[in-house]
């Protein structure tokens, strides 16, 4: 037995079977008339397009009936094919897309066991389940795809044609199919009495107008546009009348083709039968415009960085950057005292946007133009950008010093300016030939590669060779070729670890002193850190290699860690980026002096093995005390204040640890020390005291929970026991000179050396390992510590003041 459902269900699902309803129409239209529409849309393409204005009258109506014989036939089978859904088919395509047909179920009723309880129940239930189940009902969707009815796409092709005829054509030339009727097909078939086309100029991006579409009233044109008329009939019948041109001689009004340029703002009018009258408005084209908007910077790879903004009405068709030589700033001296050969300014092409709005842009040329003879010389810069109508505009001469590449190596950066006086003025070639035979008369130190070295020698000998009568072809050949050699001298691959280090250092200085960029010494600073790391790392492979040699001798008199170095280029840079050069280089040398020390050390072949009775255990104990201040100085930056005592390291609490060195250092001043009853000796002494009663106060302080009163005082107490040290062994080594002036009562007079033509030494009879430069080292690694420990004092202070500062906000949050 079959019932309805419940009118409460149709409420429920009433709006889903309304829109699937909806999508049955949909799809059952489309299956039925894609034809009609189809053809539809390629008839008002066509005439969109004009084709009936151009065809033969036979042929017009041949496609007009073409056109209703497939419109018709597309509707008859539209109308044969088309069955209009009904609202069941609408439910029953809802109820399948549900599981289990609920619809369905519930529209039946129980056949059997309607008097057994049981059954009822288990019946209701069954209703319950579907009814919920129904109740989830969505809209399905239609099926609208149409490819196994249009096989071809032909309904594609027809909408692509009416997008393409309304962009390109115009809507309302379909009205003109009207004049294919019989009353006005004889003026079809004449044709337009006039026809007028206004083109704008192409760099415009406007399209060209049909002036029989535009109706008579104001017009607005592009200054430029060309505008064509043809009249057609009897001559005189149409005159046309202009005053756009701004031309003083006008040809006949009666011609019958007549083309002119709008210039500007007026009136034109064809006068006759059909004629029509515009007033002609000219939007004016302006001039381009350009501007330089930063400052012409340096890239650290040594290419020109020139920010600039160009605009136009209608767009930047090319621009570029002129660079002459500013001869009245150019420093004349030495090889630029003379006067120049005439060269050419250089003239570069400025970046335009490759696709996008060239009408308004920011960009910025960055060239390398390292290689030319302006080249870190003053010149004019000035920029010109041109529209599509020929407009030029430009920028007032600039005045700098054109970027370039730099060379901070003292060889390569004088193979660049001989170069650079050769490119100057060929005249300069005896004078540089006898510069370059003099700073290569004695090349130790100043070439690291023999192939390079070969490579300068052959160069310096044509130079030498051809020097009285050097042709601008050999000179552009040797200035190729001097390039490339100051290039390998500057930043050619170097073979050792050390001289890395030392070329990374005379960079970095140089840079420094010469107020280099940002950029670059960003740059040097990096290649100083690879080649400082790569140093050390040379040193401890070689220390694991031969732990017991003469270099762990040399290195417990002296050392220091790979972070400490860390921090001091830290400080380095930090003073760098603050703009505290004077600072910066103080430091830098500071560094340079320690690493040269460390060298020292490292080299130490010269060294006799005297040794300071002693030392080696204040070395420890200076050691061990820089490690507490430096665990001190962690628990600082951690914030755990007051925890002196509480926090347990590897050898105790720090103020046991304290104590410790303290107790030690009272026993080392109870020994024989070196330098007793001498003013050294006694000095020392001294030093040591004040470094043990640092320690006690640091060891207090400590306990106290007073982490940054006991930094200072450790870094107090670190100082004296240097002091103290240096003292010592300044005793020891004039009591040791002493002895061996007794021993040897010759004199100690230097050996002669001779001097080369620049008036360099060229012999030098002290040891690497001498005990001067063992005792300049000291002195060395004493400043690099100093510094060291007055970084970690302002960090304290910082820290003590931000802790402060904390405190009285919580206080002030209190109240």
């Amino acid at each position: 037995m079959q019932a309805k459902p419940a009118p409460e269900l149709f409420h429920r699902i009433r709006w889903p079977l309304r829109l699937t309803w909806a999508g049955l129409w949909a799809e059952r239209l489309s299956r039925a008339f894609w034809p009609l529409w189809t053809v539809l849309l390629l008839v008002l393409s066509v005439l969109a397009f004009g084709l009936q204005d151009i065809l033969p009258l036979e042929a017009a109506w041949t496609g007009l009936v073409a056109a209703c014989v497939g419109a018709g036939w597309a509707l008859w089978r539209g109308l044969r094919r088309f069955n209009a859904p009904r609202r069941t088919e609408a439910l029953a395509r809802l109820d399948a897309s549900l599981p289990g047909q609920p619809i369905s179920a519930l529209t039946d009723e129980q056949a059997v066991g309607g008097s057994d309880p049981a059954s009822v129940a288990v019946w209701l239930a069954h209703r319950a389940r579907m009814t919920a189940r129904a109740a989830t009902a969505r809209p399905v969707r239609p099926d609208l795809r149409l490819a196994e009815r249009d096989p071809f796409g032909l309904r594609y092709m027809a909408l692509t044609a009416m997008v393409m005829a309304l962009l390109f054509g115009s809507i309302w030339r379909v009205a003109s199919v009207s004049g294919l009727a019989p009353g006005a097909a004889e003026a079809m078939m004449a044709g337009p009495s006039w026809e007028g086309w206004a083109q704008p100029p192409l760099y415009t991006g406007k399209p060209a107008l049909y002036l029989n579409d535009v109706p008579a009233g104001p017009l607005e044109l592009p200054q430029g546009s060309k505008v064509q008329i043809r009249l057609y009939g009897d001559v005189g019948a149409l005159t046309l009348n202009e005053t756009i041109s701004g031309s003083t001689r006008p040809g006949a009004v009666s011609d019958p083709a007549q083309s002119f340029e709008v210039m500007q703002s007026g009136a034109l009018s064809i006068s006759g039968r059909g004629g029509r009258e515009w007033q002609v408005a000219v939007s004016p084209d302006k001039a381009p415009g350009v501007s330089v908007t930063g400052p012409v910077t340096r890239e650290r790879d040594g290419k020109m960085k020139l920010p600039f903004s160009a605009e136009d009405d209608y767009g930047i068709t090319s621009g570029s950057v002129s660079i002459t030589l500013d001869l009245p700033q150019v420093d004349r001296r030495y090889g630029l005292a003379t006067e120049p050969e005439p060269r050419p300014s250089l003239t570069l092409d400025l970046p335009l946007p490759i696709s996008g709005n060239r009408a308004s842009f920011e960009d910025a040329l960055v060239e390398d133009i390292s290689e030319h003879p302006f080249a870190n010389l003053p010149v004019q810069v000035q920029l010109e950008v041109t529209d599509g109508r020929g407009q030029t505009g430009q920028t007032e001469p600039l005045s700098l010093v054109l970027p370039g590449k730099r060379f901070f190596d003292p060889l390569a950066a004088a193979i660049v300016e001989m170069r650079r006086d050769l490119l100057w003025n060929r005249s300069n070639a005896p004078r540089a030939a006898q510069i370059f035979r003099a700073i290569t008369y004695h090349p130790d130190g100043l070439i690291r590669d023999e192939k390079t070295f070969d490579r300068l020698k052959t160069a310096m000998a044509k130079l030498d060779t051809n020097a009285a009568s050097l042709t601008p072809e050999l000179r552009d050949e040797l200035a190729k070729e001097f390039w490339e050699i100051a290039l390998l001298v500057e930043e050619g691959d170097l073979a050792s670890a050390r001289a890395r280090l030392e070329r990374a250092q005379d960079r970095l200085n140089e840079a420094i002193r010469n107020g280099a960029d940002p950029a670059e010494i960003q740059e040097l600073m990096e290649e100083l850190r690879a080649a400082t790391q790569d140093y050390v790392r040379m040193l401890a492979e070689r220390a694991q290699r031969n732990p017991d040699g003469q270099q762990a001798e040399n290195q417990e008199r002296m050392q220091i860690t790979g972070n400490q170095i860390q921090e001091m280029m830290d400080e380095i840079q930090r003073l760098i980026e603050e703009g505290k050069m004077a600072e910066a280089a103080q430091a830098m040398a500071m560094l340079q002096q320690l690493l040269e020390n460390l060298q020292i050390t490292e080299g130490g072949a010269g060294d006799d093995g005297f040794s300071v009775p002693g030392m080696g255990a204040l070395q420890e104990t200076l050691r061990d005390q820089q490690d507490l201040s430096d665990e001190s100085f962690r628990q600082l930056q951690q914030g755990d204040q007051g925890q002196g005592e509480k926090e347990e390291g590897e050898g105790g609490s720090l103020a046991e640890r304290q104590r410790a060195l303290r107790e030690r250092l009272e026993g080392l001043g109870n020994r024989q020390l070196p330098g007793e009853g001498s003013e050294k000796g006694q000095q020392g002494r001294q030093a040591l005291d004040g470094a043990e009663q640092s320690m006690d106060e640091a060891e207090r302080a400590l306990r106290d929970g007073d982490l940054s009163g006991a930094l200072d005082r450790q870094a107090e107490a670190m100082d004296r026991l240097r002091q103290g040290m240096r003292a010592l062994d300044e005793a020891a080594r004039e009591a040791r000179r002493a002895d061996q002036a007794e021993q040897q009562p010759g004199g100690n007079d230097e050996p002669g050396r001779s001097r080369d033509p620049l008036g360099r030494e060229q012999g030098d009879s002290r040891a690497i390992g001498s005990d001067s430069n063992m005792a300049q080292g000291q002195d060395v690694y004493r400043r690099a510590q100093d510094l060291l420990d007055e970084i970690r004092r302002r960090a304290g202070e910082q820290q003590r003041a931000d802790n402060e500062l904390g405190y009285l906000k919580r206080l002030l949050d209190l109240f």
